[in-house]
């Protein structure tokens, strides 16, 4: 199964909140590929970075990848036009629509605990892609 995890499902595996579980079951799968979008990470890294500093934060990156989670940094017209056009669609972050834009495009399932966003969206007509909640 392919996954795009964003950056609430990452930051509940970094500081083991409820979750967390779901998403180290998934990294660890070995039929799982595990991506991640660039703009996604960085919300994770600059949290990161308020809570515990530049050293672990970059560790925590070499660990991120080592378990086995991939960054796709895709920002090609077609790309961004898709996450724009998401972004008219209702009250989402413009970094959730890199994650929805990266999910269409992996033909993935995403990952997060984002329920206040995504569950409006899931019950729209034409919404893009399958949402997997951790919690």
């Amino acid at each position: 199964m392919r996954y795009i995890l964003d950056a609430c499902a990452i930051l509940s595996l970094v500081k083991n909140e409820d979750g967390a579980a779901v998403v180290r079951q998934v990294l660890e799968s070995e039929d799982n590929v595990c991506l991640v979008h660039a703009v996604n990470l960085c919300e994770v890294y600059y949290d990161c970075l308020r809570c515990y500093g530049k050293d672990p934060t970059e560790d925590l990156l070499v660990k991120l990848t080592e378990a086995g989670l991939t960054i796709r940094d895709d920002m090609d017209n077609d790309f961004w036009k898709a996450a724009g056009a998401l972004k008219v669609r209702g009250r989402i972050s413009l970094a959730d629509c890199f994650a929805v834009a990266l999910t269409v495009r992996e033909d993935a399932v995403l990952l997060t605990s984002d329920r206040h966003e995504f569950e409006p969206l899931i019950s729209t007509h034409g919404f893009p892609v399958k949402v997997q909640f951790i919690r």
